[in-house]
């Protein structure tokens, strides 16, 4: 794996450690140390990211290989420290990994080890040496344990501690410590997805520390679908899932300038791999760009990768709405060394729209598609001339059954009254109706010609083997 910035070999390390740490069947905890000597120069900062997951091995750094960019402002020797040990080991190990040496067998230095003396316990610390400013590193640091936190990863504590080292009076600061994403045992990964997001949204994409009382007075302002796609495991694949949240905020005009993030026609695709941030595929990029956003009432403008990050644009949000999309993607057991970005792409666009769905059923009128919503257009019209029968015909009996059927008393009523109510029946027949999957709808003629085209059904079929391709890839 090559790294071209201290940034991104720290990203590396913890994206490892959080691997680690869901592989043992014990709480754990991930600690991110930065400890700067700002008296020497130029200043250094030490960069310890520990955890006590199962224990690494020295094969997980054997490929790694740091790129220095000559135009950056920080410098690193090299040189990683490892400590590490399993609850099977009877000893603490010691390594040094020398990422300048050209010669790959010449990397691995192993230092005198540390007996435990019977104890039983595990975890790996990893520490480096980088001289340059703390506050760039902080901040990015920060960023990436942040989006962490949306995950809510299972029995997994999170935190950061800076310690300004040599300063006189100086003290450690812990700015995040997350003892809140150990949610009960028994909540599954997309539960906890879902419950990062809402935080995320409340909190204005962690733009705020807390949540926006001034925005989110009250819950129906959120309005929340997910959607959860696997594979089936077999002796060559391991089962893969792509898990997708989708939340649409309706939110009042802003009142402060971090109020307007929530109103911004742009989303940004948070997307994990193996319960880490990281740069969305290229096959899920893929897949967003094939669904037919229009079938949910959506109109997407454009669809770029701003350095692995997937913006979505839209032209029709009403005012004051928001929109954002959170992505992961994980194997059931240890994936195999190659997948098929087939695979990816299935997965990513069933997931998505199995959250959209979900945002249509559960919340009335929302993501209605473009037809749908030019036959609610007619309908004031209908319920208006169907009204007028009713209420003008001379025929008792046959008022009688018509108010029996939409539950009004047989009397005397305003021909308002029955043209409301007959409105609200047509527009949830047409919800009702447009709720449907497009395959179980029965096949009628279309009421306007723009809207004769439809997916393949068959890129909504669950993946059924490794070598399954659609259409697409021809």
């Amino acid at each position: 794996m090559d790294v071209s910035s201290v940034q991104k070999l720290c990203q590396h390390f913890i994206s490892s450690a959080i691997q680690r740490c869901c592989k043992s069947s014990d709480i754990c905890r991930l600690s991110v140390l930065l400890k700067s000597s700002p008296l020497s120069d130029p200043p250094l900062v030490r960069i310890s990211i520990s955890d006590t997951g199962v224990g690494s091995c020295v094969e997980e750094f054997g490929d790694l290989k740091y790129i220095s960019d000559p135009a950056s402002a920080e410098k690193w020797d090299g040189v990683i420290s490892v400590t590490t040990t399993s609850i099977c080991d009877n000893e603490i190990y010691h390594y040094s990994f020398d990422l300048n040496e050209i010669v790959s067998t010449r990397r691995l230095t192993k230092l005198p080890s540390t007996p435990k003396n019977g104890v039983k316990f595990s975890g790996t610390e990893v520490s480096i040496f980088a001289f340059g400013s703390i506050d760039d590193l902080l901040a990015e640091i920060t960023c990436f344990l942040q989006k962490i936190l949306i995950l809510k990863i299972p029995k997994v504590a999170v935190e950061l501690v800076v310690d300004s080292g040599d300063n006189p009076g100086s003290q450690s600061e812990n700015l995040i410590l997350a003892n809140e994403c150990i949610p009960l045992p028994s909540a599954s990964n997309i539960e906890c997805l879902k419950s990062g997001l809402e935080d995320y949204v409340l909190k204005h994409g962690n733009s705020l520390n807390n949540i926006c009382h001034s925005c989110f007075s009250i819950g129906e302002n959120l309005k929340v679908g997910s959607g959860v796609a696997c594979s089936t495991a077999s002796h060559r694949s391991k089962g893969q899932v792509i898990e997708a949240v989708i939340i649409i905020s309706e939110l009042p005009e802003p009142t402060t300038p971090s109020c307007f993030r929530a109103h911004d026609t742009k989303t940004e695709v948070l997307y994990f791999k193996d319960f880490s941030p990281c740069s969305i595929s290229q096959s899920s990029l893929n897949a967003l760009t094939s669904i037919d956003w229009k079938s949910y009432g959506l109109t997407l403008r454009s669809i770029e990768d701003e350095d692995g990050y997937a913006i979505l644009e839209w032209e029709n949000l009403p005012p004051y709405a928001h929109i954002d999309i959170a992505l992961h993607c994980y194997h059931k057991q240890v994936p195999p060394a190659m997948q098929k970005t087939q695979l990816d792409r299935t997965l990513t666009r069933k997931a998505v729209k199995l959250a959209l769905n979900d945002l249509k059923e559960k919340n009335t009128g929302i993501l209605l598609s473009t037809r749908a919503l030019k036959i609610l257009n007619y309908a004031p019209d209908l319920a208006k001339t169907i009204s007028g029968l009713i209420v003008s015909s001379n025929d008792s009996d046959f008022q009688g059954e018509c108010f029996s059927l939409l539950g009004l008393p047989f009397q005397e009523i305003e021909g308002k009254i029955v043209e409301e109510c007959i409105k609200k029946r047509i527009i949830a027949v047409i919800e009702m109706d447009d709720r449907k999957p497009q395959r179980s709808r029965k096949t009628v003629p279309f009421l306007f010609e723009d809207d004769c085209f439809h997916e393949p059904d068959f890129l909504d079929e669950e993946y059924g083997g490794e070598d399954a391709y659609s259409s697409l890839d021809l």
